[in-house]
């Protein structure tokens, strides 16, 4: 018996990221409290996990867990420095990358995670402190996306960042549950 999955539910676990409208302080507080949270979730999901159970994809033809996690981190960095980069000019234009092919390169196959652990550590740690020295008017603040041709606003960002992580550890979790069965090619 062939086993079919949905795969927009194996794509999206917790579904695609939808912005309130309205963003409150609660929002952004509630999101920051994930993003200083995260990297312990992260750590608690991976400690039990083996060299092997790091090479399960989440779902047919997806990622590793091994490669979630140093995507985390490349996706991390390039998330702080958009937001560096909208807290000292105006508008800028912030710089896509091919987030696919960077996941093929070696150091995002590697079997190790440490040091992408540690950046992950790191640059959350930078993060929270740093966002909870905005100002209102550099909440306000927003750069061009070029892929999406549109303004991003900071609260938005934070917002996504928060569903980033979330979405990345359900896969981890996804992968665990499904014990291996992605690997198998039909």
């Amino acid at each position: 018996m062939q086993n079919t999955f949905d795969l927009e539910a194996l794509q999206f676990p917790i579904g695609r990221f939808s912005c309130p409208t309205d963003i409150r302080r609660e929002d952004l507080e509630h999101w920051k409290t994930s993003l200083r949270e995260f990297p312990a979730q992260l750590n608690a999901v991976l400690q039990p996990l083996t060299p092997a159970q790091l090479n399960w994809h989440y779902r047919p033809e997806g990622w590793t867990i091994k490669q979630v996690v140093h995507h985390l981190a490349d996706s991390h960095i390039n998330a702080f420095t958009r937001l560096k980069l909208t807290l000292t000019e105006d508008a800028p234009v912030i710089r896509p990358y091919e987030e696919a092919l960077w996941a093929q390169l070696p150091d995002g196959v590697k079997d190790d995670l440490t040091a992408s652990l540690k950046i992950i550590e790191g640059i959350h740690e930078r993060w929270f402190y740093l966002l909870n020295h905005l100002t209102e008017t550099e909440w306000d603040k927003m750069y061009f996306h070029p892929q999406h041709q549109r303004l991003v606003g900071l609260k938005e960002m934070l917002g996504l960042y928060d569903w980033h992580g979330r979405h990345h550890l359900a896969h981890i979790r996804q992968a665990i549950f499904h014990e291996g069965n992605f690997n198998v090619q039909p």
